[in-house]
């Protein structure tokens, strides 16, 4: 396998330069004879894990790995937000909803031989609430945090006694990180390591872990499930997003993902299939509602009216995102794809600034981060010139300071300047983490609630819709809030993130997910395409 492994990467020095010069079919015909064997997939991928561990994990290079060696009592189902069972095969919820009551899988065993049980799912718990360094389960209190008990009256029945009702509780248990069922042996065994020696009871049981070049999964033979096809799962760290469409048209990989709209459209034209979610996030400009002058709902709406949403958009991130009409975004609960966000209008905007005592213009201080971000490629200082040139033709002056990530978030807690560029990736998919968790004024203490947003209304819905369990009354509730928002408007929205993979011809089963997990056991090669 490492052998095969060395081969990958020196034939992606060799052979994508040959195929750049000649364009010609005879290295797609070399990288098949030189590619991998039928019985194992190679997915690359820009950047590298950074654990294993379901406890520790913080981002998605790690989830998309931990998601086919881990499993959680639930799980969402693959290319939707539906929650299905998984190690647990049925749950109820009690008439006050204070009582979750879930139903484990039988006859499962973890990778180590070591059987599933109550006490595994209260060992995964506990390990993290309770962990000698509290500061590294940063996922744990988010999770489970509304948790008062946690009971196990027999093997195969774990209850959850909450401290209140909470509807997306379900959505926390489905979330890659923290959720998923590790195996208490080889947790308690391996310690700090398991992060680097994973064991849980997945469809893939882990290999080995080349740092910064791959990891290697084995299928699991005794997968309670459907077992994979195929024998191994490679995860290979090829960090150009040329080099991956080029190393996937050769056929020397089988899936890739990271790439940009270019070489998708690249690749279609190569007869590789193409796949584009929308993210479960945001990119947004906020108002410091609490302060002068957007403590006024006519400056906000003012400022949103003279910025071209589309144009920025289309010029700035150059197609990689998804134009925003609200807070949510597509496929979340209480999304609305008729929701019409304030329209641009510079004349309009105008008229606001003039009626609230601003005819003459006014400068405003705009603080923005230095980095890329998800749902930001482009960056926060490109992001807030393109703004300030906007704000400009309505007679605005706007200074921008910006700062690297973490000193930027700094400054948001002081509320430092006026407003502020700003984005979300949701933790579980559910709508109450974005709105309740970034616009409910109960969090304006934790620094959540950045605008410093204030609504009575807004904040009952809320609180309505996480008793709720119902959807179809949840929905209902959210978009009422979201009609509200959109009036108030503490934000202007711009985008979504665009998430785009891409497979080689005659991979199938193949979905790409917008929460960050990748469920590839039910992935097939047909053997009748070309090159497979």
């Amino acid at each position: 396998m490492l052998l095969r492994l060395k081969i990958l990467s020196v034939l992606l020095l060799l052979l994508l330069p040959v195929y750049l010069f000649f364009n010609s079919g005879a290295v797609k015909v070399t990288g098949r004879l030189l590619g991998w064997p039928s019985g194992t997939i190679v997915y690359a991928r820009e950047q590298d894990s950074t654990t294993l561990d379901p406890a520790l994990a913080q981002e998605e290079e790690s989830y998309k790995v931990i998601s086919n060696i881990f499993e959680g009592l639930v799980r969402i189902k693959p290319g939707t937000n539906v929650i299905e069972p998984c190690l647990a095969e049925a749950w109820r919820v009690s008439s006050d909803g204070l009582v979750w009551t879930f139903y484990l899988r039988r006859n499962v065993k973890f990778h180590d031989e070591t059987p599933f049980n109550a006490e595994a799912v209260r060992f995964s718990v506990e390990r993290q609430l309770s962990p000698q360094d509290p500061e590294r389960a940063t996922y744990a209190s988010f999770i489970f945090g509304m948790v008062d008990q946690l009971q196990c009256p027999d093997p195969y029945t774990v209850k959850f006694l909450l401290k209140y009702p909470y509807a997306p509780f379900l959505n926390n248990l489905a979330m890659p990180t923290a959720a998923p069922i590790v195996s208490p042996s080889s947790a308690s065994t391996l310690g700090d390591k398991f992060g680097s020696h994973p064991v849980g009871t997945g469809p893939f049981c882990f290999d080995s872990w080349q740092k910064d070049k791959n990891i290697v999964l084995r299928a699991n033979k005794d997968y309670w499930g459907n077992p994979a096809e195929y024998g191994n799962l490679v995860f290979k760290v090829v960090n150009n997003s040329r080099l991956r469409a080029l190393a996937l048209t050769v056929g020397l990989v089988d899936i890739i993902d990271g790439i940009t709209p270019a070489d998708a459209r690249f690749l279609q034209e190569k007869n590789c299939p193409v796949y584009q979610n929308p993210g479960l996030d945001l990119d947004y400009l906020g108002f410091f509602t609490h302060k002068k002058p957007f403590d006024n709902v006519a400056m906000r709406r003012a400022f949103s009216m003279a910025i071209d949403r589309s144009h920025i958009n289309s010029t700035i991130f150059k197609e990689a995102c998804v134009e925003a009409n609200g807070p949510l975004p597509p496929g979340v609960l209480g999304y609305d794809p008729d929701t019409r966000p304030i329209p641009y209008d510079p004349s309009g905007a105008k008229e606001l600034l003039a009626q609230s005592g601003y005819s003459n213009g006014l400068k405003i201080t705009l603080i923005t981060y230095t980095d890329t971000r998800p749902y930001n490629p482009a960056g926060g200082e490109k992001l807030a010139t393109a703004i300030k040139a906007d704000l400009a033709t309505i007679g605005v002056e706007t200074e921008i300071k910006a700062y690297p990530w973490q000193q930027y978030k700094e400054a948001l807690l002081k509320s430092e300047g006026d407003a502020f560029l700003y984005g979300w990736i949701s933790d579980n998919g559910d709508p109450d983490n974005f709105l309740y968790t970034l616009l409910s004024s109960s969090q304006i203490e934790s620094g959540l609630n950045t605008s410093h947003y204030k609504n009575s209304e807004v904040d009952q819905l809320f609180i309505s819709a996480q008793l709720e369990s119902e959807p179809g009354l949840r929905e209902q509730l959210y978009k009422k809030a979201v009609k509200i928002i959109a009036e108030d408007a503490p934000w202007f929205v711009f985008n979504h993130s665009l998430k785009l993979a891409a497979t080689y011809p005659g991979l199938e089963g193949f979905t790409l997910n917008s929460n960050g997990t990748t469920q590839l056991c039910g992935l097939k090669k047909n053997r009748s395409s070309p090159g497979l």
